[in-house]
């Protein structure tokens, strides 16, 4: 298990990640993802009050609803550890502090929970005072409603700004980052993120960790982007040296006995300060591969085979 910063808070090294739910997962195939991790040893699951409002039909907390009818059905509340999100639901747009006590509320109903274990700013909303944002945090957590705060998609210089009204104000402190970081997605938040997470101890829970689908080895021409919505976010890759990370964590894989997704999360596993990359799994066939990179380590010259082929990214 890795732990959240200072939270105290432990948690599965891998993450499921709930933006599929309700989406291109129905519930019952919902269901059978999340039983299938929970199985499989987890107990982070991740999701967000606006997902996914962006699927035709849907109007944001669909994710939320769905997880909540399982813990309740499963009855396992007090062994999963639940992160969601406030900033991008349609009714709950931005981080003033009246949004984000109603959306709070909003998510708790949901979930069907009594308190939410992680809950991140989604986005930074610059047109809100900062100091605002993280005093509404904090009453969160005085109130019981939130065991820890987190910040997702927030530049260095702004979760270190954050940190120093936490200090200064005597508010609860960010414990958890979740920035975009993967093999072919490293420059920004190794050269900015990075650094405040290691200063500052936050545990950093990437999303993206498969690129999409991409770190799978699932699309490597063309043709194979119509093989799921997602594979429009994978097409620039293929011209520009995603193919050759590809074929380093293919290569490995396949001296390992491994799938490709299993190599490429075990190398985000391993960076510095990382304590459970996101990935989520459309169907319960896909989680073996991905539950098996919380155990998977990388020898020290595989890890620098990666990291050549992925220096352009970095």
């Amino acid at each position: 298990m890795a732990t959240l910063g200072n939270s105290g808070i432990d948690v599965f090294p891998l993450s499921l990640g709930g933006n599929v739910f309700g989406w291109t997962s129905d519930k019952d195939t919902s269901f059978e993802v999340l039983d299938q991790y929970v199985a499989g040893g987890g107990n982070f699951v991740d999701t967000a009050d606006g997902y996914s409002a962006w699927a035709p039909g849907n109007s944001g907390g669909e994710s939320e609803t769905i997880i909540g009818e399982w813990l309740r059905s499963r009855g396992n509340r007090d062994r999963i550890v639940v992160a969601t999100k406030v900033s991008q639901h349609p009714q709950f747009r931005g981080l003033s502090a009246s949004n984000i006590a109603a959306a709070a509320d909003a998510s708790l109903g949901r979930l069907g929970v009594e308190h939410i274990d992680l809950y991140y700013a989604h986005y930074d909303d610059q047109a809100t005072p900062l100091t605002e944002t993280a005093a509404a945090f904090d009453a969160l957590v005085r109130a019981g409603k939130v065991r820890a705060i987190a910040v997702s998609n927030y530049t260095g210089a702004r979760i270190r700004e954050w940190i120093d009204i936490a200090r200064r104000e005597g508010f609860a402190r960010p414990v958890a980052v979740q920035p975009h970081y993967n093999l072919v997605a490293r420059a920004k938040y190794e050269a900015d993120i990075a650094p405040v997470a290691a200063g500052e101890n936050l545990a950093v829970v990437p999303y993206y960790g498969l690129a999409a689908g991409f770190l799978t080895g699932k699309y490597r021409t063309a043709a194979d982007l119509s093989k799921s919505p997602r594979g429009g976010g994978a097409a620039d890759l293929l011209e520009n040296g995603g193919l050759e990370v590809v074929d380093a964590l293919d290569k490995i894989a396949r001296d390992r006995g491994a799938e490709i997704a299993t190599v490429a999360l075990a190398w985000l596993r391993a960076r510095p300060q990382v304590a459970a990359p996101i990935a989520s799994a459309s169907i319960a066939a896909q989680l073996p591969a991905l539950l098996a990179s919380a155990s998977f380590d990388l020898s020290a010259d595989e890890a620098a085979a990666l990291g050549t082929a992925s220096a352009r990214f970095a």
